[in-house]
């Protein structure tokens, strides 16, 4: 236990109680920090000291017992850096030298008047501020020594002539060399050639104390690896500004440089992909002030770089269509996150329309919140065509519509008396020219059913539920008759489909393979979708680009229907069809895009 360092705490044995007394109360006198307690005997200061703290002792050296030196030797076995006075009225050289042998911190000899006292306070107090700068200092240096050696950092210590003085487990660890091997050597064994003239400007300053705090170069490990490290340098001076010392942190960054290059490259790869999109691309702050636009925006705007960077849309464009896309911003920051919505742009006086892509980016760093979105990213896509085209076909659906109604109800009633009448005709007598008209009525009602069918499979299916592909294609046995072509399933998988269509689509399949002589017909998995080959006739190359066309037909018994109702049906899906050849030579109709389920 220590007392405060502003008090001074004296003990002061001395077996004349009265001088005793007279010394305390001079010395408390002198300097208001000192508070003296006094023992008339050696006996009595030991158990002083075993029981309270002191900075300092007083002690006479002639008392009855133990001497004044003995008592010294005393106190060092327990108390080795104490103070400790002797103060005297019979001193001698004798008695100095043995005190001097013995730890004495200072000698002093009683003498007459009260001038003694300053004295003896003058020296009370140097003995105690040099103790405690001692043990500040020793402290001190247990504190960095033990920073030191549990660093994670590396830490070199250095002499003023760039000598390695010291080496830490850490740094033993990333240079691969222990600290016995070091010691003595300078900074030159760790540098490679490619660093040595910036490490040598770097010491240069370091031992002028004006500069090379922080460098960052290539150095050898002990097996020889080149590693990149990070050094920050401080150095140590004397009272006359002279550096006598370099303490240097360091850190393995290798991997952190080549992660660097990596992003930097990979971020160059990502400029030059986003400047030379034709795709129109930006980015705001969280001010709705833009910090990048690519070459598409800006060939779009008709716009430099300079015109566009640190401004806003407000400031750009007309006020109704800078208020809409602010508020679009102002939703992707506030509810963080990414939306896609139409926009009313103004390009060169011509409103289009364009579908933006915008999502919130975010500070990874520690720079700000990592929860708040500081900027937004936005994609924009010209839709204007697109949109057109949709309400085209929307208009020409909607006709289809109304034709379908008409053949419907308009073809359909006269086309059943015409059927009713043939039936009673046939009754009536037997004639080659009736069964020919039934047979062109009954192509008439195969022709309506088909355009209906045509005209209602290309709506868009909303519904989708799983379908096990091999099942439905054994509810088309019941309605396809397959006669002598052999039906082989080797799909089993389920798929996402509207049934009622997908039944459609594979029945008009199976129907097309049995109309063209297929033996076999098998219907297999294909990765995203499935197959249906059979080993007929095949289609010849010429044609495949037509057979999903209205019409086309190489039966002149069929409509010329079924296959591009199998085509609206899959672009209802938002499926793909091709047809190729299958392995024995026949058709193979491949769908893909399908979602497995």
């Amino acid at each position: 236990m220590y007392p405060g360092r502003d008090i001074i705490r004296v003990l002061h044995v001395d077996d004349e109680p009265d001088f005793a007394e007279m010394t305390a109360a001079f010395l408390e006198g002198e300097d208001d920090r000192f508070e003296v307690e006094t023992a008339v005997s050696t006996s009595e200061g030991q158990k002083r000291l075993g029981s309270e703290a002191f900075d300092c002792i007083v002690c006479d050296y002639d008392m009855p017992g133990q001497n004044g030196i003995e008592f010294l030797e005393a106190v060092r076995a327990d108390y080795p850096d104490l103070p400790f006075v002797l103060f005297t009225g019979k001193g001698s050289e004798e008695v100095a030298s043995d005190a001097i042998s013995a730890g004495v911190t200072d000698y002093l000899q009683k003498e007459r008047g009260t001038s003694q006292y300053t004295l003896l306070a003058n020296r009370v107090v140097n003995a105690v501020e040099q103790h405690r700068s001692r043990t500040a200092l020793v402290e001190s240096q247990k504190r960095l020594s033990l920073f030191i050696e549990q660093s994670p950092l590396g830490v070199i210590e250095y002499d003023k002539d760039f000598v390695i003085v010291r080496l830490n487990p850490a740094g033993e660890e990333i240079l691969g060399y222990t600290e016995d091997e070091l010691r003595g050597e300078t900074w030159e064994r760790l540098v490679t050639e490619n660093s040595y003239e910036n490490v040598d400007s770097v010491t240069d300053a370091l031992s002028e104390d004006r500069g090379g705090f922080h460098s960052i170069d290539e150095n050898r490990r002990k097996d020889g690896t080149i590693i990149t490290v990070e050094w920050h340098n401080r150095v140590v001076t004397d009272e006359t500004g002279a550096v006598v010392a370099i303490f240097s942190q360091f850190q393995d960054i290798t991997d952190r440089k080549r992660r660097e290059r990596e992003l930097e490259a990979t971020r160059r790869r990502l400029e030059a992909i986003l400047e030379n999109t034709t795709t129109p691309m930006f980015m705001k702050d969280a001010d709705g002030r833009y910090v990048f636009v690519n070459q598409g925006h800006r060939e779009l705007f008709g716009h430099d770089d300079d015109d566009v960077v640190g401004r806003t849309d407000h400031e750009l464009f007309p006020r109704a269509m800078a208020d809409e896309v602010t508020e679009n911003d102002r939703i992707v920051l506030e509810e963080k996150r990414p939306i896609e919505i139409e926009e009313s742009i103004d390009v060169g006086g011509e409103q289009r329309t364009f579908l933006s892509t915008k999502v919130p980016i975010y500070d990874t760093g520690e720079r700000a919140d990592p929860d708040e979105p500081v900027a937004i990213f936005g994609v924009a896509v010209d839709i204007t065509e697109r949109e057109r085209y949709e309400r085209e076909l929307e208009q020409k659906n909607k006709q289809l519509d109304e034709f379908a109604s008409v053949v419907s109800h308009d073809l359909r009633n006269p086309l059943n008396v015409v059927e009713g009448r043939l039936h009673l005709a046939m009754d009536e007598c037997d004639s080659d020219h009736l069964v020919a008209a039934t047979g062109a009525l009954e192509r008439c009602q195969a022709l309506i059913d088909d355009l209906l069918t045509l005209a209602r499979d290309g709506e868009q299916v909303r519904d989708s539920e799983a379908v096990d592909l091999a099942a439905a294609v054994g509810d088309c046995q019941q309605s396809v008759a397959m006669g002598e072509t052999a039906l082989v399933v080797e799909a089993t998988r389920s798929v996402r489909a509207d049934r009622s269509r997908l039944r459609q689509l594979l029945e008009n399949l199976l129907k097309n393979a049995v109309d063209h002589g297929g033996s076999t017909v098998t219907v297999g998995d294909l990765p995203g979708g499935f197959y249906v080959a059979d080993d007929g006739p095949g289609i010849p190359p010429t044609d495949r680009d037509r057979v999903f066309d209205p019409g086309y037909s190489t039966d002149t018994s069929g409509t010329g229907f079924g296959l591009a109702i199998v085509s609206r049906i899959v672009d209802a899906h938002g499926w793909e069809i091709a047809v190729s050849e299958s392995e024995s030579g026949g058709a193979r109709f491949e769908i893909t895009g399908v979602e497995s389920d």
